[in-house]
């Protein structure tokens, strides 16, 4: 049966036959299996222009597509998805005795600068997390929120779907079950821990009403509340402490790991934090650090 994501065509082609298998496999999104297809359907118009097909390509032939693609105006992030989508796809022709000769073989990937992720300061948090008016009950759920975003560093997604009996008061610890089903515990601590117990104490049963729910943060329906209106919810709140406007969820992610490498964290606690599965990942926060420190060099000393 042909995934729901492949063309209905009366000739069954490479690409929807390469497309099928790796869905039999598992462990792709529909998203994931998307991208492939755009990716090839991409290559096989401009084989095509060239009066060629896709079992036909030469490396020199891949290597001419990425270079056009790259005058266009494609990153180099764009070109290494595409490459990896073609040597999968390639491999694939070649498992299966559809081609002799793999054109992606020798073909290195493009190098791929990781940019910084935005971070704020200590203070800017501060201010950011004391924005809700906690006197009322969905203010305090929102205070709340923050307060535990910046404490656990868990992801966005992570947040808002947190249910009461993934936390331990008594322990001061979040059980969150993240990427791959991977589970990690993280330590929230004490400011976090106040809040929580102020809010589970009452607000969050004046939000509820007479409904109930096993989400901790719930809205006035008794569903947990979205990534979309956290992300308006982070905006408001940071226009409102004078921020900038395009903060979002994963600030207060980067805002936590940095802080604690600026106060000395060792590098392996922070990625089983942060639920990393390769530390590389994690090391993008040592290069921030590292940048904040020239900058305050540069700032504060007599020849910097």
């Amino acid at each position: 049966m042909t995934h729901s994501t492949s063309k209905s065509t009366s000739n069954h082609s490479d690409i929807d036959i390469f497309i099928d298998a790796i869905w039999m496999e598992g462990g792709l999104a529909k998203n994931t299996l998307s991208a492939y297809r755009s990716d090839l359907l991409t290559l096989e118009q401009w084989a095509k222009n060239k009066k060629l097909s896709l079992q036909k390509i030469s490396r020199a032939d891949l290597l001419d597509f990425i270079s056009e693609r790259a005058k266009s105006g494609s990153s180099s992030r764009s070109s290494a998805r595409q490459l990896s989508t073609y040597r999968r796809f390639y491999n694939y022709l070649a498992q299966q005795e559809i081609i002799v000769h793999n054109p992606t073989l020798k073909i290195s990937m493009p190098k791929i600068g990781r940019p910084l992720p935005k971070i704020i300061s200590e203070e800017d948090v501060v201010k950011l997390i004391k924005a809700p008016i906690a006197k009322k009950p969905l203010g305090c759920r929102d205070r709340t929120m923050l307060e535990l975003l910046y404490a656990t560093g868990l992801r966005v997604s992570e947040l808002v779907q947190l249910k009461q009996t993934q936390i331990n008061l008594n322990q001061g610890f979040v059980r969150v079950v993240g990427k791959g089903n991977k589970e990690r515990l993280v330590p929230f601590g004490d400011f976090a821990e106040r809040w929580l117990k102020r809010y589970l104490k009452g607000p969050i049963h004046e939000i509820l009403g007479e409904r109930r729910t096993d989400y901790l943060f719930p809205t006035n329906t008794s569903e947990c509340i979205s990534r979309q209106a956290f992300w308006q919810l982070i905006k408001k709140y940071a226009k409102k402490s004078g921020l900038t406007s395009d903060l979002s969820p994963h600030t207060l992610r980067h805002a936590f790991a940095t802080h604690l490498i600026n106060h000395d964290a060792d590098l392996r606690v922070v990625q089983m934090l942060l639920g990393h599965s390769d530390l590389s990942t994690t090391q993008i926060y040592t290069h921030i650090a590292q940048q904040r420190l020239k900058d305050l060099h540069e700032k504060h000393h007599p020849r910097g």
